[in-house]
């Protein structure tokens, strides 16, 4: 009785973190296959990143408009669960999309207007139960990390045996799973406070705070310096003589790294500030392009992408400590904005630079990545001194 009663009504630990295996086994399908999919509909080449980068844009554009709409922790979850089972219909449409552009350009936007803004709100969700004590967020994100690579090499074999539909299917069966699991609801309920109740803040009025200006550069330049090793990195190595699983495992690699550091962030940086995640992310983007640029010897490439789990993770973890830090009125418009400058536009616009840098430059492109690292080493974002709320209702052992 008591087992089926925690499946009802899961902690916060296990709600988010099942929710996280829904939504990123259906982005992991999505991310790595759509232009795939696309390709097999007799799309070319150039409308392929015309697609990709409408996709780009509009999740860019949703978690500035509409992600901050959504400010007070008890609508979080609601939300969640309409962007899903719109998600779920939109995937469905690409069936109907009869090879036209037009109508794939349509399922794109609709499509990344729910997919944009279900990143940043399941990560309010798990800033607001960490605020509280009631969850690890390193812990609970790191199955999103997991199910990522269980999405997108499910997804690999699927194709391979049945045909490039089962791209479609897969990320529906990874969308109906978010659903289904969040439509219980969590014990404890997320609670209002008089704090929350407090007005919403706009964007613009977030962005002319300097420390608020200073995190967001320091995080583009860092996360930014990524844009090359996403474009070019499978190119570059293939040109180096190395065959496609090669290149695949390395990949696979990087996100292992990534949920090591998300598995043991509580253990390794507990009582680290803020000042020294950053610089650690900071001096490896400095040693993971410079390698780049510098080698392509199998030994030092394992080691590039183990700097995924420095490099990314270590960021991320920062990023988010940062949102957690701030006021409770605040986290839901910063985590639009991390999402939408930092891991959107910065990285689209650095995206187009890296092409054409790596079309004039070659491989010498990852050191103009490798100095955006050493720009980053000289912004110091300090924590804003906040306290936490009701953390007098938190169980300590809560966790999990």
């Amino acid at each position: 009785m008591h087992s089926e009663v925690t499946m009802l009504t899961p902690s916060p630990y296990g709600w988010i973190s099942q929710y996280f295996v829904g939504f990123f086994f259906a982005y992991g399908v999505y991310l790595p296959f759509w232009a795939l999919w696309f390709e097999e509909q007799g799309v070319s080449a150039t409308d392929i990143g015309l697609l990709v980068g409408i996709g780009f844009a509009t999740r860019c554009v949703a978690n500035m408009v509409l992600t901050p709409r959504i400010h007070k922790v008890e609508h979080l979850m609601p939300a969640l669960r309409w962007l899903s089972f719109a998600a779920i219909l939109f995937v469905g449409f690409h069936f109907f999309t009869g090879g036209s552009f037009w109508l794939m350009a349509l399922a794109t936007v609709l499509f990344n207007l729910c997919c944009g803004p279900i990143v940043p709100l399941s990560d309010a969700m798990a800033n607001y139960y960490s605020r509280l004590q009631m969850l690890d967020y390193g812990r609970t994100r790191l199955w999103g990390s997991i199910a990522f690579i269980a999405g997108s090499t499910v997804v690999g074999f699927l194709v391979a045996q049945y045909g490039t539909d089962m791209i479609l299917y897969t990320a529906l069966a990874g969308t109906v799973a978010a659903l289904v699991f969040s439509m219980r609801n969590i014990n404890p309920m997320p609670v209002t406070t008089a704090e929350e109740n407090a007005e919403r803040p706009k964007l613009t009025e977030l962005l002319r705070e300097l420390p608020v200006v200073k995190f967001l550069i320091l995080v583009s330049l860092i996360q930014g310096s990524h844009a090359a090793y996403y474009s070019f990195s499978s190119i570059y190595w293939k040109e180096a003589g190395y065959s496609e699983d090669i290149i695949g495992y390395l990949w696979s690699l990087g996100v292992v790294a990534e949920v090591a550091i998300f598995a043991l962030s509580k253990r390794l940086f507990s009582g680290w500030t803020l000042r020294a995640l950053f610089m650690v992310a900071a001096i490896g983007v400095v040693v993971r392009w410079g390698l780049t640029a510098s080698t392509t010897a199998l030994v030092a490439l394992v080691m590039i992408q183990l700097l995924h789990g420095v490099t990314f993770a270590i960021a991320h973890i920062a990023a988010i400590q940062y949102i957690q830090h701030s006021e409770q009125r605040k986290m839901v418009a910063l985590q639009a904005l991390y999402n939408a400058i930092p891991l959107g536009a910065f990285i689209a616009l650095m995206t187009t630079l890296s092409g054409w840098g790596y079309e004039n430059w070659g491989a010498n492109v990852f050191w103009a990545m490798a100095a955006m690292g050493i720009l980053a080493l000289f912004i110091n974002v300090e924590p804003q001194k906040h306290p936490v709320t009701d953390v007098s209702k938190a169980e300590p052992n809560a966790q999990n």
